[in-house]
């Protein structure tokens, strides 16, 4: 099963809904971009690859549903459906990427708005579709930095819940897995939102990956006794110079693994890396409600003290000089990132 589809149907977007995991395994339909947009903001949908294909089909709903009779009359209503859509997430770069491809593909087509219609929504598809096939190429790479009996540490959800389908650098762990390799996973909770003991272990048990979940603070304490081989993780948007904005605590954890000699691997597609921002500390960190953060309870109690403030950002970014290499689609990248990035997007 995909993370998110389309229905030929009844025209509307399908997807898993994430927060309701790992008690149950449920899938919704949405029927309109806004709807679509506040699926980005509440983390019904997540992970950058995942944001992005939500983001093409949040287009073709707008384009389904618009009343548009002219070229120019609809061309607006799906540039007013961008705005939203855009906004619904700043750092992943995915989500602009993926929506702007598609305005594209419009803004330079012709004919009925019919055949525009079908326009928006075979774009959507093809953007899931080498979405699917980008992670298998990373799977198959990055393997190749995986070695029989590793341990590895992984930070958030890069499963196929946080894509399409298949993963990131969980998808290059399943992909070591099923090709024979023992690989053991230490999963970060990954808080305040506890992504990696909802869903990336959830996922792990659904393939018959041995894990183990750490609260995010035991990092260190296994990076320093020698009890990890391998640090993995994605990317929500990478600067031109290999700085990599990922989900919060990504930076304490490269710097534990910098410390002990230990490899630190970002996985993410080719969509995600972004030349117009030359450094990390350009990239947009999106601040979330504090009351994921406070509403944490205990026994059923908050932890918290009443009328306490908390500050919840959703990423950090971590400096290039901390990241060992970066796993993309169309090959692995290695230091220094600053010139290969740029070769590798046929800039340089």
């Amino acid at each position: 099963m995909r993370t998110i589809f389309w229905d030929d149907d009844s025209h509307e977007l399908r997807m898993i809904d994430q927060r309701r995991l790992p008690a149950s395994l449920e899938i919704i339909a949405l029927h309109s971009q806004l709807e679509v947009a506040e699926a980005i903001r509440n983390m019904t949908v997540r992970g950058a690859p995942a944001i992005g294909a939500a983001a093409a089909f949040g287009l073709a709903l707008a384009a389904d549903r618009s009343q548009a009779q002219s070229r120019a009359e609809f061309i607006s209503d799906l540039e007013l459906a961008a705005i939203v859509l855009k906004a619904s997430r700043p750092t992943a770069v995915n989500l602009t990427w993926a929506v702007d491809r598609v305005l594209r593909i419009i803004h330079a087509a012709t004919g009925p708005v019919n055949d525009l219609r079908a326009l928006v929504l075979a774009e959507a598809g093809r953007i899931a579709d080498e979405d699917v096939a980008s992670n298998k190429r990373m799977g198959e790479l990055g393997s190749t930095l995986i070695n029989d009996g590793d341990t590895i540490l992984h930070h958030c959800n890069t499963g196929a819940l946080a894509v399409v389908d298949w993963g990131t650098a969980l998808g290059v762990i399943r992909t070591a897995h099923e090709q024979g390799k023992r690989v053991h996973v230490l999963v970060d909770e990954t808080r305040p939102r506890l992504q990696g003991s909802r869903l990336t272990a959830w996922e792990l048990g659904q393939y018959g990956i041995p894990y183990e979940i750490i609260s995010d603070n035991m990092a260190g304490f296994f990076l320093r006794t020698g009890q990890v081989q391998k640090v993995l993780f994605g990317a929500d948007r990478i600067a031109a110079n290999g700085d990599i904005a990922n989900k919060i605590g990504t930076y304490m954890l490269a710097l534990a693994a910098n410390d002990n000699g230990v490899p630190v691997y970002s996985v993410a597609p080719t969509s995600t890396i972004d030349l117009s921002l030359e450094v990390g500390n350009l990239i947009p960190i999106e601040e979330r409600d504090p009351e994921e953060v406070l509403g944490i309870q205990i026994h059923g109690e908050r932890v918290a003290p009443a009328g306490a403030k908390a500050r919840n950002p959703a990423f950090d970014v971590t400096p290039n000089r901390l990241i060992s290499a970066i796993v993309t689609e169309s090959g692995i990248v290695y230091p220094p990132f600053e010139m290969n990035l740029r070769k590798l997007a046929g800039t340089a």
